[in-house]
């Protein structure tokens, strides 16, 4: 049960960006947050909120903790190849044009793997539409730089082609840059588009509460095709696809019926 102080600084946050935190987990939030909260020297969650509602600087500090920004290139790589082996040949020979969704895209190294390996199939046309709830980090992912161990599970012949080597690290080319647009998205509270050949949403979902999943679900298979694919984290199993009109089509990848 929700103690009074964190209930009402749920209430304010909702208030103060559309944000509610009701629907993530409470104790991993809260851990998220006590930090802060410390730092500011607030000994309630109340008076951290006011002083959130103050300052926009502390409001920023805010929203970047508790967005969950970890990530680098070919994250899992082995999920990928099943990517890239399995699942894309299929979808491929479906369209025309591949729609392509990276939700939760953090500082951009998932929507760019997901390019680099597109343009590897043949060059088959594509568009990628990448979304965070956080504005700062979508600001680096535009930019495209990155230090070299974000690159340290990529192939290094990707990368040799893809990106270039700068000062201090490595940026994206723009011939990649080209096939993405990023776009600020609350997942929990804004509307998804539609006509999604692929979707992936990945190490995000084990964050939300059960309820919170339920819609999420729910959200993502109407914004898929018909046989289009819903590719999930590694710890986010979906134990019963079928009540979301999916099906597995291999392990942590679900087909929409």
């Amino acid at each position: 049960m929700l103690d009074q102080d964190y209930e009402g600084f749920i209430k304010k946050i909702k208030s103060l960006t559309g944000i509610d935190l009701s629907l993530y987990k409470e104790a991993q939030m809260k851990r998220r947050l006590l930090s802060l909260k410390d730092k500011r020297n607030c000994s309630t969650f109340a008076q951290y909120g006011e002083e959130i509602q103050k300052d926009t600087v502390l409001l920023e500090e805010f929203l970047d903790r508790m967005t969950i920004n970890v990530s680098e290139f070919y994250r899992n790589r082995a999920r990928w190849a099943d990517l890239e082996n399995k699942i894309l040949p299929g979808l491929i020979k479906s369209t025309n044009k591949l729609n392509v969704w990276s939700a939760a895209c953090s500082t951009g190294e998932e929507p760019y793997t997901l390019a680099m390996i597109l343009e590897q199939q043949k060059k088959t046309p594509y568009t990628i539409l990448a979304t965070d709830l956080d504005q700062q980090v979508l600001k680096t992912a535009e930019k495209g730089f990155y230090f070299e161990k974000a690159v340290s599970e990529a192939p290094k012949e990707v990368v040799d082609q893809f990106m270039e080597k700068v000062d201090f690290g490595l940026k994206v080319k723009d011939s990649l840059k080209k096939h993405l647009s990023f776009k600020r998205q609350n997942l929990l509270a804004d509307d998804f588009a539609s006509g999604f050949d692929l979707i992936v949403c990945r190490n995000v979902m084990i964050y939300f509460t059960e309820e919170a999943k339920d819609v999420l679900y729910k959200k993502f298979a109407a914004a898929l095709k018909k046989d289009g694919i819903l590719f999930v984290g590694s710890t986010e199993q979906i134990f019963s696809p079928g009540k979301y009109g999916l099906a597995g089509a291999e392990p942590f990848f679900y087909r929409k019926l």
